[in-house]
């Protein structure tokens, strides 16, 4: 029998199961027909420039590595699931992006000290359970005077309410594992860097989302698709009333934030935080 108790298999696991939450349902989807802006906002506000050595951390399918490369970065984009990576890879070979893709934690990245000039996560190093030793290797591997930029989804925003919502419903978190959307409170990613960066920008934005006609139509595509959604519905599978209890919570959750709502809106707001900063010299 596997010793849990053990913490090196303890965490093994832990990322195990996040590994296989976000291979299921289809986050490529998710990513280019809800947020496809997003990844070239933080490349903007970084200041991504040819020649740049650019790692994407958490990339995903390369929201933020693609148009990286794009801009003529040096570009190595890299996740704890290889299924988001074949797609990814497929993705930038379309759009003409020469990209460099490798499996790995964000908490144990496999590169050198101040190998990259610009360190980046969209929506990505968040999900990371321990935000501390996340943090520390995003300053790692960037080399003094390089930029750190990271966009985050906020607590009080749209997707950190969902993730809330989705809390009492889901298996409980492993001890030491804290909640993806402190890495929209610039206060919390202050504490995480400390004064091993300079010249901090964090900045406040939404993202309008208009792909859904009504709240039932959001909770669906979530739960076909959403890797942290599926997982939690999965969880209930031996449970309809809690099953029936979060399909209104949620679809509560979506009309509460103007969709469905009597003018007929049909667009949400999503607040995230855009952060850059400059590991110090």
């Amino acid at each position: 029998m596997t010793n849990t108790t053990d913490p090196e298999e303890a965490d093994r696991a832990l990322k195990a199961r996040h590994r296989a939450m976000w291979a299921q349902g289809d986050y490529p989807t998710v990513a280019a027909e809800l947020i496809p802006e997003l990844g070239g906002v933080l490349v903007e506000a970084c200041g991504v420039r040819p020649g740049d050595r650019v790692l994407d951390v958490a990339a995903g399918t390369g929201n933020v590595a693609v148009p990286a490369a794009l801009a003529g970065a040096d570009v190595v984009a890299c996740d704890l699931t290889p299924e988001l990576l074949e797609t990814g890879r497929a993705l930038a070979e379309r759009r003409g992006a020469r990209v460099r893709w490798q499996e790995a934690d964000a908490e144990a990245l496999p590169f050198d000290d101040a190998t990259f000039d610009t360190v980046l996560s969209c929506v990505g190093v968040m999900f990371a359970p321990h935000h501390q030793r996340a943090a520390d290797e995003l300053v790692r591997v960037c080399r003094p005077g390089g930029t750190v930029g990271l966009l985050s989804w906020t607590p009080e925003g749209f997707l950190g309410r969902l993730l809330a919502t989705m809390k009492p419903y889901a298996l409980p978190p492993p001890p030491g594992a804290q909640p993806p959307p402190l890495w929209g409170d610039p206060q919390h990613v202050g504490e995480l860097l400390g004064d091993r960066v300079t010249a901090v920008r964090a900045e406040r934005r939404t993202v309008v989302v208009d792909r859904f006609a009504t709240p039932e139509e959001f909770r669906g595509y979530f739960k076909e698709r959403y890797g942290p959604t599926i997982a939690v519905y999965r969880s209930l599978a031996d449970d309809p009333a809690r099953a029936a209890a979060l399909d209104r919570d949620l679809a509560d959750l979506a009309r509460g934030h103007g969709l469905g709502a009597e003018d007929g809106r049909t667009a949400m707001e999503w607040e995230y935080l855009l952060f850059t900063a400059r590991r110090a010299e």
